[in-house]
Order: C-alpha cells, then sequence, then structure tokens
C-alpha cells in the first residue's frame, strides 16, 4: 500500500479524497490534489492519506 513520503503529499490526497467521496468540489483542487484525482483509486487516495503525519517532512524535497 503507498504512504504519502511528506506532510503536504499527505494533505494532497486528502483534499483528493475529500473530493471523490463528494464531500467537497472537484473544481476546488488544484495541483498535485488534482492529478491525484485523476489518476488515484479512493482506495489509494485513503491510503495516502490515513498515513501517520508525525514522522514526516514537510514536504518531500521534490516539490
Amino acid at each position: 500500500m503507498p504512504k504519502a513520503s511528506s506532510k503536504a503529499q499527505q494533505q494532497a490526497a486528502g483534499a483528493a479524497l475529500s473530493a471523490k467521496r463528494g464531500e467537497t468540489k472537484v473544481e476546488d483542487l488544484e495541483g498535485a490534489s488534482k492529478d491525484m484525482y485523476d489518476s488515484m483509486s479512493e482506495d489509494e487516495l485513503e491510503d495516502i492519506a490515513s498515513t501517520d503525519r508525525s514522522d514526516l517532512p514537510e514536504t518531500s524535497g521534490a516539490d
């Protein structure tokens, strides 16, 4: 199962997951969250969004 490599990635996955579930509007997504919404399943997004944030860096360094 995929896990987030940064807090920013985990947050983007959470936003994309919210849109997949119909809780937020897809047109409100930008950048990485929009890409994730388009390319990942709800299960994949849930795995990344549920990653424990305590040991993650703010960004992955590739951002």
